[in-house]
């Protein structure tokens, strides 16, 4: 009954679940890019800066739906060595806790990455400027 009711609006959520994702990505870049809502601004020289900048260009790429593949591939890695980085290394926790996501905080990371990795799998699908793209471009 469910898959009765579900599938048909399968590529609709699909593509509501790129663009919330695509701008919440883009929020906490725009936290560190411009210092907003509690984030101090992040040096752009830094890693945190340029992690910034990639959180917020492609977050709105891929919220948009334009070159989705591309953007969020690089935000798959991006989150990939920010879990690595932040929640692993850098963790104060020792033992195999340290590379548990709920233990270390980096399960937000995790989540991402995987997301990314599913959108540049799969592409932006409808309500995107690369499906518009694509219609142009075989209308010619």
């Amino acid at each position: 009954m469910l898959n009765a009711v579900l599938s048909p609006i399968a590529d609709r959520v699909y593509a509501l679940m790129r663009i919330i994702t695509g701008l919440m990505f883009a929020f906490h870049g725009m936290q560190k890019v411009f210092g907003v809502m509690g984030i101090p601004r992040q040096d752009l020289a830094t890693q945190g800066g340029i992690g910034g900048i990639i959180e917020l260009g492609a977050g709105v790429m891929i919220a948009i739906g334009f070159f989705s593949r591309t953007a969020a591939f690089i935000s798959s890695g991006t989150m990939a060595v920010a879990y690595w980085q932040f929640h692993v290394i850098k963790s104060e926790i020792t033992g195999i806790s340290r590379f548990l996501p709920g233990t270390n905080g980096g399960e937000p990371a995790v989540l991402y990455c995987f997301l990314f990795l599913f959108i540049a799998c799969k592409g932006a699908g409808p309500w995107s400027v690369d499906a518009k793209r694509e219609k142009a471009s075989k209308a010619e």
